[in-house]
């Protein structure tokens, strides 16, 4: 069943997203050259805590950390430790928090310094195809149209676009229904109706679409080492439009 929330609940969830987009604000202050995976993750554990939430990634499935930092060639969900950030990296933080009990999750893509003009093509393309999905999310519109938007946008570029891997609903819970795939046709799927809120997640690769996961169990990388970017907004769906 698909959760349709009310505007309070909405205005609820978005508290909790607006604490994951200034965590994410926190940990970007750190992100430099030498600086631990490990030590962007403590910064932002402390930081959720202190704003009395919980950073709902710890302990999901057994998940070790607050973030997933993925770095270069891992598209999602890489562990943070010892791995030091250097200078032409692109970094992809994934971040959620429960407060109140509602989760909030979100996703952004960071570039250093020396970061190649293909990197930041790659970044910039696959910013621009989450804006072109959210601006699917209208009342009328089906779910396929928003994954349509998004795959048509970025092959149209020559990236790949995930298959393994979806964004999701959200509300009391991390993961609820409907899921929301980066690729589809458009006029299929699950009807927008108002109340439903979706995270919308592209994960993009320079290269082939395909990926493995690593023996940790959770570490996903390109199958070509190619690099990935990945971006996440909650929206919700409203008469009035979407709203992030």
């Amino acid at each position: 069943m698909i959760n349709l929330r009310t505007h309070s609940e909405i205005e609820s969830l978005r508290k909790s997203a607006l604490l994951v987009g200034s965590t994410l604000a926190e940990v970007a202050k750190s992100i430099k050259p030498g600086v631990t995976t490990a030590h962007l993750d403590k910064i932002a554990e402390e930081y959720i805590r202190d704003n009395n939430a919980i950073p709902v990634f710890k302990g999901y499935y057994g998940y070790p950390a607050s973030l997933c930092i993925s770095i270069n060639e891992v598209v999602v969900h890489g562990i943070p430790g010892n791995r030091e950030i250097k200078e032409g990296d692109i970094i992809s933080i994934d971040c959620g928090t429960e407060l109140n009990g509602w989760v909030g999750d979100s996703a952004y893509t960071f570039a250093l310094n020396g970061v190649s003009e293909e990197a930041q093509k790659l970044m910039k393309v696959t910013k621009e195809s989450l804006v072109i999905g959210i601006e699917q999310c209208v009342l009328g519109n089906r779910l396929g149209d928003l994954s349509y938007a998004i795959q048509s946008y970025c092959e149209k570029h020559g990236y790949g676009v995930v298959r393994e891997l979806c964004g999701h609903g959200v509300g009391r819970k991390m993961h609820e229904k409907p899921e929301v795939p980066n690729y589809g046709k458009a006029g299929n799927g699950v009807k927008f109706k108002e109340g439903m809120i979706i995270a919308i997640e592209p994960m993009i690769t320079m290269g082939d679409r395909a990926v493995v996961f690593e023996r940790d169990g959770w570490t996903c990388r390109t199958k070509d080492f190619s690099y990935a970017a990945h971006y996440e907004h909650d929206v919700a769906i409203t008469k009035e439009g979407p709203q992030i």
